[in-house]
């Protein structure tokens, strides 16, 4: 019997007209044969836990047969009707499953009926049974967001397993929490020059919902100790294989009927920013990043400043606030992150947003903000909404209830962050931290009133810690907090920015901050901050926002690397000397270079501040002898010109080529502390520096 073909401008796909499973996939443009053995073909997979007599009963697509099917123009269209459970047997479940060609997509859509007295807990959709290299390939990766860069994980000829080998039957790799959508609404399977992108495919509210991406290694590693694939098709008797899923967790109800959340595939030529560009022009549809105020648009700096944590160090009274930024603006910095202001210190009574009376008065803290900004410095008010310290009164008399909760029952509990003492280091007396429930209508009203306290104090913004995560907790079971069972919990991330920004009183240029805003948080923050210090770091967020402001910490005495490393990637610096308890002055000469590198981006802004990141794409950069050379970026001016940075990691001088890729020639070059020179081809380059080059 034939199969049912269905095609895309990118992928060719084949399903069996007795089961629905997906027999073969194609990539178009190079035949990479992504699918192509018809016997491990897969559909769907449902997990349906029998209450609590049998929590593992899964509904295997590929044993289930179609009652229908139909194929219409660009579509086909499976139903599955009763299924059948592998230990609790047939259960009235049904599924139908359209799969449509849409442009260069692939597109799965998956609704299931639960007439059953059991919860649809997930469900594998789409399930690809035999994920295989292209022919050529050297190697097969997964690619995915996290903490604002790009995580990469082998998957051929080596398979890096996720999990302990105690949880699992086979070598895994399956997101969750912070891995998840809406932090991960794309995923990438990718070779060196080409791959295959799946990426959510729904704007609106339901995208909350949370989607894990899981790849399996079956039968297991040839190798354990070098964790490699088994060569050949086939190990002691058995297929070698790899399964790809997006894993969907919608716990639905007896009686209920949910759509899933759309997914998309697409077949891709080049690197990862290829399969970027794909979720960037489908997201361009329907969002736009938060403009920035008219200060923070600019080239600048900040500094973060701790004087206080669970510890009780009290490093700076609120009146001796105005030093500091004294001592900023003589170093040109134009903010101040104060973190540890709040009652108890960084991370001790949240989500309290009341001044440390040990620190000083509200009055004298907003006096001295208020200063602080007549000076010329901005200050901006660390806060923290995410959590509720369970060790407060506070938790255990009004807000307990509030808390996310598990399927037991139970509040989720996540184990804090150990400050300064031996007794803290040795995780002995840590602060431990409740994640809330964002559904809670009641608790977003506790924010509110806390958040109210912020701009009561005059801050010119807020800087919202570990905005970008709830975890351990990604849904909620506690329907009393007005939600259904197993909800999203992350469905009010910008809702909650939304409502502080109807504060009153609130001034129109506050700056809404946040760390490591995963991508969709962008529309509702203004400016996100992360920790970057990796010489292999993947500027994602960079690639995905080329003109949101992003931030970076600078912690080290000469950290002319982290300093250049903001210039390659348009990164707004975050002076934080000893940890960010320190001053400005306590490194001088990471201060200096970084000044000079700030007064270089403004120079030369139209394309180093102004212009569109490209990441590499645009321009070749190479070693003088020969071999591609990794450390660059290309920025694109508006008049589409093209200028790049060049960085040198190394402590040794270096000599690198740039050639532009439409033929653009590359005519002069600064260096960061230099005077501007012609560029003939090539430019030496002194250890742990870099140059911009321009037309």
């Amino acid at each position: 019997m034939d199969n049912i073909a269905l095609r895309s401008e990118t992928l060719v796909c084949e399903f069996s007209r007795e089961n629905g499973a997906l027999v073969r996939l194609i990539a178009a443009g190079t035949d990479w044969r992504v699918l192509d053995r018809p016997e491990l073909g897969l559909s769907f997979q449902l997990l349906v836990p029998l209450n609590d007599e049998l929590r593992n009963n899964p509904v295997l697509g590929e044993k289930q047969k179609l009652d229908s099917y139909e194929e219409r123009t660009g579509r086909v269209i499976f139903r599955w009707k009763n299924v059948v459970s592998e230990r609790g047997g047939a259960l009235p479940v049904d599924v139908e499953l359209t799969v449509a060609a849409e442009g260069p997509q692939i597109v799965y859509y998956m609704t299931i009926a639960n007439r059953s007295g059991y919860v649809v807990e997930s469900a594998h959709c789409p399930y690809l049974g035999d994920v295989r290299p292209p022919e050529a390939a050297a190697w097969l990766r997964s690619f995915l967001y996290n903490y604002g860069t790009g995580e990469e994980h082998d998957i051929w000829p080596h398979f890096h397993n996720l999990h302990g080998y105690y949880g699992v039957d086979y070598p895994t790799q399956m997101t969750g929490g912070c891995r998840m959508t809406p932090m991960t609404p794309f995923y990438l399977i990718r070779s060196e020059n080409q791959g295959l992108y799946a990426g959510i495919k729904s704007e609106n509210a339901a995208s909350a919902a949370p989607v894990g991406w899981a790849v399996e290694l079956r039968p297991g590693w040839g190798s354990s100790i070098d964790a490699s694939v088994p060569e050949g098709p086939e190990i002691a008797g058995k297929p070698v294989h790899t399964r790809f899923a997006a894993v969907h967790m919608p716990y639905i109800a007896p009686g209920g009927t949910r759509s899933l959340v759309p997914v998309a595939l697409e077949a891709f030529e080049g690197g990862w920013q290829r399969g970027a560009d794909i979720y960037k022009a489908w997201r361009a549809g329907w969002m736009k990043p938060a403009e920035a105020p008219e200060w923070a648009g600019n080239p600048h700096s900040w500094q973060q400043l701790h004087i206080n944590s669970p510890e009780d160090e009290l490093r700076m009274r609120f009146t001796e606030l105005p030093e500091a930024a004294r001592e900023c603006k003589k170093h040109g910095v134009a903010a101040i992150q104060l973190v540890g202001w709040n009652d108890g210190g960084q991370d001790q009574g949240n989500p309290s947003h009341d001044p440390d009376p040990r620190l000083g008065t509200f009055g004298e803290l907003k006096a001295a903000i208020a200063e602080c900004h007549r000076i010329g410095v901005k200050i901006i008010l660390f806060s923290k909404f995410t959590w509720a310290d369970k060790a407060t009164e506070r938790f255990r008399t009004s807000l307990k209830d509030l808390a996310a909760t598990d399927p037991y029952g139970d509040y989720y509990h996540y184990g804090g962050y150990q400050y300064q003492t031996p007794a803290q280091l040795m995780d002995i007396n840590t602060k431990r931290l409740v994640p809330m429930c964002f559904l809670s209508e009641e608790y977003l009203g506790v924010c509110e009133k806390e958040f109210r306290k912020v701009v009561d104090l005059g801050a010119a913004g807020m800087l919202y810690d570990e905005c970008q995560h709830h975890s351990p907790a990604v849904v909620c079971f506690n329907t009393a907090h007005g939600h259904a069972y197993g909800a999203p919990v992350y469905q009010n991330d910008r809702e909650l920015i939304k409502r502080f920004r109807r504060t009153p009183g609130i001034p129109a240029d506050f700056l809404m901050s946040g760390e490591a805003c995963y991508d969709w948080e962008m529309e509702a923050y203004q400016l996100a901050y992360f920790r970057t210090e990796n010489k292999r770091h993947v500027p994602l967020s960079r690639y995905l926002w080329p003109q949101a402001q992003y931030m970076t910490a600078v912690t080290g005495f000469d950290d002319r690397n982290m300093i250049n490393q903001c210039l390659m990637y348009r990164y707004i610096v975050s002076y934080e000397p000893y940890f960010f308890k320190g001053r400005l002055d306590d490194y001088p000469a990471t201060m200096a270079y970084g000044e000079t590198m700030d007064a270089l981006r403004t120079k030369y802004r139209k394309w180093f501040w102004d212009g569109e990141f490209r990441d590499v794409c645009g321009a070749r950069a190479s070693f003088a002898g020969g071999g591609d050379y990794p450390t660059y970026s290309v920025f694109r001016a508006s008049d589409g010109s093209l200028g790049a940075v060049v960085v040198n990691y190394e402590d040794e001088a270096v000599s690198v080529t740039l050639e532009a890729e439409n033929g653009q020639k590359f005519g002069r070059y600064c260096p960061v502390g230099g005077g501007e020179a012609e560029f003939g081809g090539s430019v030496d380059i002194p250890a742990r520096s870099a140059v911009v080059v321009m037309p």
